[in-house]
């Protein structure tokens, strides 16, 4: 794929279907065909190039979702320019750090900007989106390369500081061909956007396939459980795809109009980017909707997929699915020797991606690779025979008890099974006896303390003693990224209210 150019959906599709229903801005109900879309677009980079924004020039934006978001990406990838959609929740000299990291010439937001480094200026974003509506279309480009730097996405930094991650064309690309084959995305596909653009999932995942396919993208300012309801009820929306990180599900679940028989559009609820319990995917099939989980990174993102098949969705219970048609994984040991199916290891993927991966972030390259060219995700797993995978834990997360390995992923999952636990989180701490031992950290539906004596019993049945938590810990909530990942570095300090 090194030769291709970087593709342009929008303007592919404002030539194939013009008068096709691209998005709707749930704020505000505008509509946008296919055409319309593309001419803002083109508005975009005459804006964008009155700013003297060039090739390779970083354009930062702290805003939430909006369709003028994906027109000023899709501007910005048609000048050869970079988008970086930073963190709305992160604190000002939090984002004063990653600016000065990816050295932007512009920043738009939609609320008091940070402090600005050499160079940068700031413009609110209302603005650039008034100039885009009462701009001409700008001349047409020329194609770009599908190995320029498209994207910079910051991860969640769950352990340290965020790292940026460059997105090719090349990557969006292929990462948006495995994510529409696995989810069985067409042309006809109405997908919900309301993860948040400064993370994969809002970004790429709920917006590239259905540009790619032609279908409609529906877009919300932000994750709102009782709209989200209301907006898969509507068989005037007729989404057809929902994807979310299980935290969203639960809230969905909870809300108080939840009715997913009236979810007649949908084709599955796709989650993925935290673990998801079998007990609650099962939960779900029962409600007559099809829970499908998928793994994915930042780095690499989409790498597999469960299949829209209730019936493999309970024989492959636990898996998060098949590597995509562009993807191939191996499991490897601690000498990166391949194991056979079943075999724990770390998980290693290979797809042709941008190299580097990080943005100024030598070491963090060089780390992340293998000699022959595989990316270390850094998760402890398994393939079976059929070629699924099946995830233990993040290898940083794994402590030793007595000699024994304990993975807090499986020991979270048995706890959660509790009916009266809504989360928790496990982490090792030292021990005198055992060298480290295990901690939970529980968050109660009823918002009260559970008995140790009943906690140890439901384990003792499910789990081995060794890996039974020696202290459980309730609290009001659990620390997360803005992408649902527990930040467990976190736990222990002031962070968590206990009950």
């Amino acid at each position: 794929m090194a030769g291709i150019f970087a593709p342009d959906p929008v303007l592919l599709h404002a030539r194939l279907r013009p008068a096709s229903l691209a998005c709707i801005d749930l704020a505000t109900n505008r509509r946008w065909t296919y055409a319309e879309l593309n001419s803002d677009i083109q508005r975009a980079t005459a804006v964008l190039s009155a700013y003297a924004v060039e090739a390779g020039d970083r354009v930062a934006t702290v805003c939430i979702n909006s369709v003028h978001q994906i027109i000023l990406q899709q501007a910005l990838m048609r000048l050869g320019a970079i988008f970086v959609p930073l963190n709305w929740r992160l604190a000002q000299p939090e984002l004063s750090k990653l600016l000065d990291d990816c050295t932007p010439t512009i920043i738009f937001t939609d609320r008091d900007p940070p402090e600005l480094p050499l160079g940068c200026r700031h413009i609110e974003f209302s603005r650039i989106c008034e100039e885009v509506d009462n701009a001409d279309p700008g001349r047409r480009l020329r194609s770009r390369s599908s190995q320029e730097t498209s994207i910079i996405l910051y991860t969640s930094g769950t352990s340290c500081t965020p790292k940026g991650v460059i997105l090719t064309a090349q990557s969006i690309l292929a990462t948006t061909v495995d994510f529409s084959v696995l989810t069985e995305a067409d042309t006809g596909c109405v997908f919900l956007c309301d993860g948040p653009m400064f993370h994969f999932m809002g970004l790429i995942a709920q917006i590239w396939p259905p540009l790619m396919r032609g279908g409609t993208l529906l877009v919300s300012p932000r994750f709102n459980p009782e709209a989200t309801n209301r907006r898969l009820s509507d068989p005037q929306l007729g989404i057809t795809h929902y994807f979310c990180v299980p935290q969203m599900a639960e809230a969905l679940s909870r809300a108080v109009n939840f009715d997913p028989s009236a979810w007649l559009t949908l084709k599955a609820l796709f989650t993925g980017g935290a673990p998801n319990p079998p007990a609650r995917i099962k939960w779900w099939l029962d409600q007559g909707i099809c829970m499908v989980d998928g793994y994915g990174s930042t780095e690499m993102g989409t790498i597999s997929g469960m299949p829209l098949s209730p019936e493999m969705i309970i024989k492959k219970a636990g898996s998060v699915g098949h590597p995509g048609p562009l993807t191939s994984i191996r499991v490897v040991d601690d000498r990166g020797q391949p194991l056979l199916p079943g075999a724990i290891g770390e998980v290693l993927v290979s797809r042709d991606v941008s190299t580097p991966i990080y943005w100024n972030n030598v070491e963090e390259d060089i780390a992340s690779l293998t000699p022959d060219g595989w990316f270390r995700t850094g998760d402890i797993g398994w393939a079976d025979e059929d070629g699924f995978i099946f995830l233990v834990d993040r290898r940083k997360h794994m402590f030793i008890s007595g000699g024994e390995n304990v993975y807090p992923a499986e020991v979270e999952t048995i706890l959660t099974e509790h009916p009266d636990i809504l989360e928790a989180a496990v982490v090792g701490v030292p021990d005198e006896t055992w060298g480290e031992a295990g901690r939970a950290y529980v968050v109660t539906s009823s918002g009260s303390r559970i008995p140790q004596t009943d906690m140890v019993m439901h384990c003792q049945s499910r789990i081995a003693r060794f890996k039974i938590p020696k202290e459980f810990v309730f609290v009001n909530g659990l620390p997360r990224t803005g992408s649902g990942k527990v930040m467990k570095h976190l736990l222990g300090e002031d962070t968590v209210s206990r009950l």
